[in-house]
């Protein structure tokens, strides 16, 4: 008879009957289920989470974007290279406005009866009309304070031992700086400004349509000195919008700190603060000092707020040396510094670009420098 290999060895299986494979079939079935709650199914939820999550970080990616800024040149006398800032008289020139023919003027002033305000002001709504939603343009009239009395301490000490000693100081003999005010020469140069505009407004200047100044005391009588009283829209009762970002180089300097909320709304109770003013001030730092690089960057980030919330063709900003420095650093337009008082206007030309900012090298702040 034939055998077979292993014929003799006990089989290595079992052969189930009917009522064990029953019970079988019931255990797999459940043991799939129990996978299938408590490992499968979350798996798939946090896959389906993840690619969620990927999903709307890629279209935000790709919705990111930002804005682009630009000096138009060849309106004001300012942007001209061989204008010298030292010399320069924004009073007897017209705020600097170059006299000169727009393409806008023949069918706007056929006849020649508009005035050079006017067909500026003209030229540059059609820009905003003719150009597509992503880019728009704006007439900027930038503003320095008066003299306060931190720039007459300056030159009474010098600028080395003004900056490494009593710039520290809350003042002298002859009163304090601290938030610093204007002086009596410093008012004087308000009113200055303030017939300025009005002549201005006579010739047909476009009137800003809206206000902004630096929360620092210095600015906020600048400003009220300034356009109180002109006839200007918006300016009876004059409530300029504050901005904290507008301020001059933060730290060290006591003349560059605020009063508190409270204070201001005291002495200027008509002032509109925006959302999130804090009470005290929470940018000065008695220990280090804004580099210039950095104020670059607050003031890009303050242009990225303004043009995306305002609306407005003509605004006015009322700020700081500094701060305006920072401001023609940003919008790409030539060094150009202003004497306490004095005004410039630029034309501006925003574009919303696809993408995040770009990163922008930033010095650190310092501390403070030693008396030599």
């Amino acid at each position: 008879m034939a055998t077979f290999p292993f014929s003799s060895q006990r089989p290595r299986y079992r052969v189930l009957d009917s009522g064990s494979r029953d019970r079988s079939h019931l255990v797999v079935h459940y043991c799939n289920r129990f996978l299938r709650i408590t490992v499968v199914i979350p798996i798939l939820l946090v896959l389906t989470i993840l690619v969620a999550g990927l999903f709307i970080m890629a279209e935000a990616r790709s919705a990111e974007s930002h804005l682009e800024f630009s000096t138009v040149p060849g309106f004001f006398l300012q942007d001209d290279p061989e204008t010298d800032p030292d010399t320069f008289d924004y009073v007897a020139s017209n705020f600097g406005l170059i006299n000169r023919a727009y393409d806008t003027d023949p069918e706007f002033d056929p006849e020649g009866q508009k005035t050079q305000w006017q067909r500026l002001a003209h030229h540059i709504d059609v820009l905003n009309e003719n150009s597509g939603p992503e880019t728009s343009y704006k007439l900027l009239f930038l503003g320095r304070h008066g003299e306060g009395f931190h720039n007459v301490a300056e030159q009474k000490y010098g600028t080395e031992l003004w900056d490494c000693y009593w710039s520290l100081q809350d003042g002298d003999e002859n009163g304090t700086w601290v938030d610093s005010r204007l002086t009596k020469l410093g008012e004087s140069q308000a009113e200055t400004a303030h017939r300025a505009w009005i002549t201005q407004i006579e010739a047909g200047i476009p009137s800003p349509q809206s206000y902004y100044a630096s929360p620092l005391n210095r600015c906020l009588a600048t400003a009220s000195i300034t356009f109180k009283g002109t006839g200007l829209p918006l300016t009876e009762p004059f409530r300029p919008l504050l901005k904290e970002l507008l301020r001059e180089t933060i730290g060290l300097h006591t003349c560059d700190s605020r009063s508190s909320k409270s204070a201001i709304a005291a002495e200027y109770p008509l002032v509109r603060f925006e959302e999130g003013f804090a009470e005290e001030d929470p940018l000065y730092s008695s220990s280090l000092r804004e580099s210039d690089s950095a104020r670059d960057v607050r003031f890009r980030d303050l242009f990225q707020d303004i043009f995306s919330h305002d609306g407005n063709t003509y605004l006015s900003l009322t700020a700081h040396s500094g701060a305006i420095t920072s401001m023609l650093q940003v919008v790409r337009h030539r060094k150009f510094a202003l004497a306490t008082g004095g005004v410039i206007p630029v034309l501006v030309r925003a574009e919303r670009v696809a993408g995040p900012l770009p990163v922008w090298e930033v010095d650190d702040w310092t501390g403070k420098p030693e008396c030599k």
